[in-house]
């Protein structure tokens, strides 16, 4: 006969081994999917900070040029092609520029960040934001600059402004600022 102490169970049963496998893959995978939306999370305010500190540069650009030159940084079309490299380049100690070539180089260096022209992989420029566009109005010595970018989800889109094409992914950053 068998006593009694014998009886009782030893050990884990297979059952119970597979609910405690199962509980901790169920906690792991969450773990992983928050760790994934965090890091889109992440994208996402990176490409804010960037539009904004953009938006920022160029308001600096413009205060540290001459005011009468304010109506030379219009435009709608920033982004869309990068133009050519300035003639006379303000970039060195040596070469002193007229506020007009300043308006032109600030313009030049600007796209090139927006556009990302100064980082590439290959062909294709990495360093900035996705499909970045801008625009520049004035009026009086009120200035303001929309930057557009393009995000990874589908939200709602305010129309605030036109620069760019509505869309429902659209992303701005709208800055403005007053110049004297």
């Amino acid at each position: 006969m068998i006593n009694s102490s014998a009886q009782k169970q030893l050990g884990m049963t297979f059952l119970e081994v597979l609910i405690a496998l199962f509980i901790l893959i169920t906690g792991v995978l969450g773990a992983v999917a928050m760790q994934a939306t965090a890091k889109k999370g992440s994208f996402d305010a990176m490409q804010r900070s960037v539009a904004s500190a953009l938006a920022q540069d160029i308001i600096e650009r413009m205060r540290s040029n001459d005011a009468t030159t304010l109506v030379n940084y219009v435009g709608t079309d920033y982004g869309t092609t990068l133009n050519s490299v300035p003639s006379k380049r303000c970039n060195t100690v040596a070469s002193i520029c007229t506020a007009a070539e300043m308006v032109v180089n600030d313009q030049y260096e600007w796209e090139v960040a927006l556009m990302g022209a100064d980082v590439k992989q290959g062909l294709k420029n990495i360093g900035s934001l996705i499909n970045g566009r801008a625009c520049i109005a004035h009026a009086a010595n009120a200035v303001t600059v929309v930057v557009s970018w393009q995000g990874r989800t589908a939200l709602t889109d305010s129309g605030k402004s036109t620069c760019d094409t509505a869309s429902s992914k659209r992303r701005q950053v709208i800055v403005e600022a007053f110049i004297n």
